[in-house]
């Protein structure tokens, strides 16, 4: 089963921390790899999730950061480089049927800022076994994954501090 969080709204990966929490309160193994966080930029749910303390849960910040954003001044072939790596770590994880669930959060945007194509993206889903299930996280999802997905769950910002001309930098706690 593919399920999807994509839009412009805040909860893509919130959501998927939660599907994460419900496979192992039933005893599933999961394993969680992000595309574009680093550990450069760290979130409240890395150390909970990092430190799961077994083997039921991976964790793994895969991303170099912000593509071409925020002051990233690293060449896109190495941002390409780290999220085809990740790519191919899932693939793995995915091969040794060790894992229930594999959540692969902000490969949407890795595919839409173009670090990974369509058809490496394909080639995983065709590789993950039917007794896996899959959580893709992140803005834009592509129409092809859309169409391929079991459940779609689209995140849409309906009000933001920014908006109203407040300056805000990001929450600790609550966006990241």
């Amino acid at each position: 089963m593919l399920i999807v969080a994509t839009g412009n709204g805040k909860g893509k990966t919130t959501a998927a921390i939660g599907q994460a929490i419900r496979a192992l309160g039933h005893g599933k193994r999961v394993f969680f790899a992000q595309f574009i966080k680093c550990d450069g930029y760290p979130s409240g749910e890395d150390g909970i999730l990092r430190n799961f303390g077994d083997d039921r849960l991976t964790f793994i910040k895969g991303g170099k950061g912000f593509v071409g954003i925020l002051g990233d001044k690293l060449p896109f072939a190495e941002h390409r480089a780290a999220a085809k790596k990740l790519l191919a770590q899932a693939e793995e994880a995915a091969r040794t049927e060790h894992y229930d669930l594999l959540i692969l959060d902000e490969i949407n945007v890795a595919l839409a800022l173009k670090l990974l194509t369509s058809a490496e993206v394909t080639a995983f889903l065709d590789a993950v076994p039917a007794t896996c299930d899959v959580v893709f996280t992140g803005r834009g999802a592509a129409q092809d994954i859309i169409a391929r997905a079991d459940f779609v769950t689209e995140c849409t910002e309906v009000k933001h501090p920014f908006h109203n001309k407040i300056p805000v930098a990001a929450k600790k706690g609550i966006e990241y």
